[in-house]
């Protein structure tokens, strides 16, 4: 995704360097200046990893719902309990990635923020995919790595 060009000037004015400033306005899908400043800043880190954190406590809880669930959930952890964070540009994205997901018969868990913090009350922000690594990597196997 790039950068919203007018969302790029507060940033520079703050002091961000310019290629810094489109990454972090990247990385928050252009939702606001200010989004791009906390996560360039720091504060956006720890709301990142609690939104992935959401996901991964949510599918796993949606998992042990379902009588094939446990099986599942024990593969996984003799596995190693995989887990890999991925970039998605957008909500339309995310809606993408699980459409293509449940058509693969994977569990997933989309994540709507509560709207606690600086993210946008009903926001969707992260998806959670669980299944065999070659078929998670036909919906993720195309993504960056978030870093």
């Amino acid at each position: 995704m790039e950068a919203d060009e007018a969302l790029l000037a507060p940033l520079r004015e703050l002091g961000v360097p310019e290629e810094a400033a489109r990454r972090a306005l990247s990385l928050t899908g252009n939702v606001s200046a200010e989004a791009a400043a906390q996560l360039y800043f720091g504060g956006l880190e720890t709301q990142i990893a609690a939104q992935v954190g959401h996901a991964a406590v949510g599918l796993y809880q949606l998992i042990q719902e379902k009588s094939t669930g446990r099986e599942m959930i024990c593969q996984w952890d003799e596995y190693g309990a995989k887990k890999v964070v991925v970039q998605g540009s957008n909500t339309a994205h995310l809606m993408d990635l699980q459409a293509l997901a449940l058509s693969l018969e994977l569990p997933t868990y989309l994540v709507q923020d509560a709207g606690r913090t600086q993210v946008p009350t009903g926001s969707y922000t992260v998806l959670a995919i669980i299944g065999e690594e070659e078929i998670v990597n036909q919906v993720t196997g195309k993504l960056r790595l978030l870093n």
